[in-house]
C-alpha cells in the first residue's frame, strides 16, 4: 500500500509540475480537467436516495465555463462567453420540473454546490498562471509547493509536539500545534520562493503563504466534514493509494480564490 501511495505520487507530482512547466495549454487543460473531475467526485460521493443531482447538466455548465475561462486567457476570446453557461443553469431549474423528485431543491442545491466548490476555485488558479498579462508558471507553481510545505510542516509538527486538537469533531488528528508548524513551513519556503522566483516581492510570497496555509487547512476541513457527513472515507479512485483528485486539492479549493483575489487587489492598488 505505502510502495503503491509512493509511485502514484511521483507521477501524479512529475505530471502536474509537467503541466505547468511545459506552457499555458497544458495549465489550462490540465487543471481544468482536475475541476471538472472533482466537480464529477463530488456528484458520486453526495448522490443518494434523497438527493440525485443533475449531473450532465451540472457538468455541461462546467466543461463550458471553464472553456470560456481558457479561451479568454488562451485566444484572448471576449469573457463574456462565458455567458454561454446561462442556458445549462436555466435549463437545470427546468429539468427539475419534469423530474417529480420529492425534494427537487436539494438536487438542485447539490447540482450548483458541484460547480461552485468542486470547479470555480479551480478557474481561479488558472487566473493565477495570467494574473500579471502574460503566462507564468511561477505564480501557480509557488503556490502549489507552499501547500505541500503547508501540509508537510503540519504533518512533522502534529506528530511531534501536537496535543491540542484544532477540529476534533471534523479531523481527530489535526491539532493546533500541527497548523501553526505548517504556517512557519509555509512562510519559510515561501521565503525560499521569493530568492528564486521575482514575479512577487517578498512581503508579497509571504502573505500568499499565510492565506494559503489558514485556508487552504479549513479547506481541507471543510473537505473532512463533507466526507464525514457522507460516510465516505474518499471523493474517488483515481489516484491508488490516494483517493481522488477532489482529497488531493481540497487545500486549494478555498484558498486559490482567496489569493487571486489579495493579488488583484495588491495590482489595483499598488504595493
Amino acid at each position: 500500500m505505502m510502495l503503491t501511495r509512493a509511485i502514484t505520487g511521483f507521477f501524479f507530482i512529475a505530471v502536474l509540475i509537467g503541466a505547468l512547466l511545459l506552457g499555458e495549454y497544458s495549465f489550462v487543460a490540465f487543471f481544468s480537467f482536475v475541476g471538472i473531475w472533482s466537480m464529477y467526485e463530488f456528484y458520486g460521493i453526495v448522490r443518494s436516495d434523497q438527493v440525485q443531482p443533475n449531473v450532465v447538466l451540472g457538468l455541461s455548465a462546467a466543461v463550458t465555463l471553464s472553456a470560456s475561462i481558457g479561451a479568454y486567457f488562451l485566444l484572448d476570446t471576449p469573457l463574456q462567453f462565458i455567458f454561454l453557461t446561462v442556458p445549462f443553469v436555466s435549463f437545470i431549474f427546468i429539468r427539475s420540473l419534469f423530474q417529480k423528485r420529492a425534494l427537487p431543491f436539494h438536487d438542485l442545491a447539490y447540482t450548483f454546490a458541484g460547480v461552485i466548490y468542486a470547479c470555480v476555485p479551480f478557474l481561479f488558479f488558472v487566473a493565477l498562471g495570467f494574473i500579471q498579462g502574460t503566462y507564468n508558471f511561477q505564480i501557480p507553481l509557488g503556490f502549489m509547493v507552499i501547500l505541500w510545505a503547508n501540509d508537510t510542516g503540519a504533518y512533522l509538527s502534529g506528530r511531534a509536539l501536537g496535543k491540542r486538537k484544532l477540529f476534533e469533531r471534523i479531523s481527530p488528528n489535526k491539532t493546533w500545534e500541527g497548523f501553526i508548524g505548517g504556517v512557519l513551513f509555509a512562510i519559510a519556503f515561501a521565503m525560499g520562493l521569493a530568492y528564486y522566483f521575482d514575479s512577487l516581492p517578498t512581503w508579497q510570497w509571504a502573505t500568499v503563504a499565510l492565506l494559503i496555509a489558514v485556508f487552504g487547512t479549513l479547506g481541507d476541513l471543510v473537505e473532512s466534514m463533507l466526507k464525514r457527513s457522507l460516510g465516505v472515507k474518499d471523493s474517488g479512485h483515481i489516484l491508488p493509494g490516494h483517493g481522488g483528485l477532489l482529497d488531493r486539492f481540497d487545500g486549494l479549493l478555498v484558498a486559490a480564490p482567496l489569493v487571486y483575489v489579495f493579488l488583484i487587489l495588491v495590482q489595483c492598488y499598488g504595493n
